[in-house]
């Protein structure tokens, strides 16, 4: 799911930048790879507190600007509903790193009619009220979305995605570009935040996403075939095609089997969670 707001962080990038050029590359393991079996290796040029003092500051301003509009949580049912959620999914985040239930997590709903959610690094989540209502939405599709959304930020794939763009060209004139500010620096800068926080993620991230939030789910005791469930919703809103925060996935068939395999190898887990 393609990770927004799209503002640039015109303010953190240089120090960002700065701090990659000092820091040598890194392959780190970011997650178990619990039931689901999500075990790569990612390159990391970036250290991991610039990805979060990022979002964190980004996420404010989301906010600031919602709230200006009159869009910050302003169904209290349906925002209670969403964070009950978040709450039974945030501790099962745990059995994929065991730093990550004490992120300072926060989690809102801007009403818009968009079909859209994130979750930033560090466990900063929003909701959009058109996602939940334009295809109604039970519990367990909403676990599907959040579940999805928060795996992006366990595995910490903006911080791959920083980390791959500036291994593959983008980094090579860094230096340069913070020695002499300049227009090409600010070129550097823009083009970075595009690769960066608006592009779509890659198949392979959006993959990763999914298994690891079917397993979160299910942890969870809602049941991971929603998340099947969900895409029917979303290819019938979108006249067959995803929408554009999906609109890496592999084909409709082929999410769908992937989906549906990993939902039925953590049942035993759902069921699980049930009992308790």
């Amino acid at each position: 799911m393609n990770l927004k707001p799209k503002r640039v962080f015109s303010n953190l990038l240089p120090a960002v930048l700065a701090a990659t050029v000092a820091v040598a590359c890194q392959t780190v393991q970011t997650t178990g790879g619990g039931a689901v079996g999500v075990e790569r290796e990612q390159m990391m040029m970036i250290p991991a507190r610039d990805i979060e003092q990022a979002s964190a500051q980004q996420y404010q301003e989301v906010l600031v600007e919602a709230r200006r509009k009159n869009a910050l949580n302003r169904d209290a049912a349906q925002v209670q509903r969403v964070r009950q959620i978040a709450n039974r999914l945030i501790p099962q985040t745990a059995n994929f790193r065991p730093d990550a239930p004490a992120w300072k997590w926060e989690v809102n709903v801007i009403s818009s009619n968009e079909l859209n959610a994130w979750c930033m690094a560090g466990g900063k989540i929003a909701f959009y009220s058109g996602l939940i209502e334009r295809l109604a939405l039970t519990d367990d599709e909403i676990a599907a979305v959040m579940g999805h959304e928060i795996a992006h930020a366990l595995r910490e794939h903006a911080r791959e995605r920083v980390s791959k763009a500036m291994a593959t060209g983008l980094g090579i004139s860094v230096a340069g570009a913070l020695l002499g500010v300049g227009q090409a620096g600010q070129d550097l800068m823009g083009s970075l935040a595009k690769v960066t926080f608006e592009l779509p993620n890659s198949r392979l991230h959006e993959t990763e996403a999914d298994r690891v939030g079917v397993e979160l789910a299910a942890r969870a005791g809602y049941d991971p075939r929603a998340a099947v469930r969900l895409w029917d919703k979303m290819a019938t809103q979108s006249a067959g095609a995803p929408p554009q925060w999906l609109s890496t996935h592999p084909s409709h068939a082929s999410r769908q089997k992937d989906l549906a395999d990993y939902a039925a190898r953590v049942m035993p887990l759902y069921e699980q969670a049930r009992r308790r």
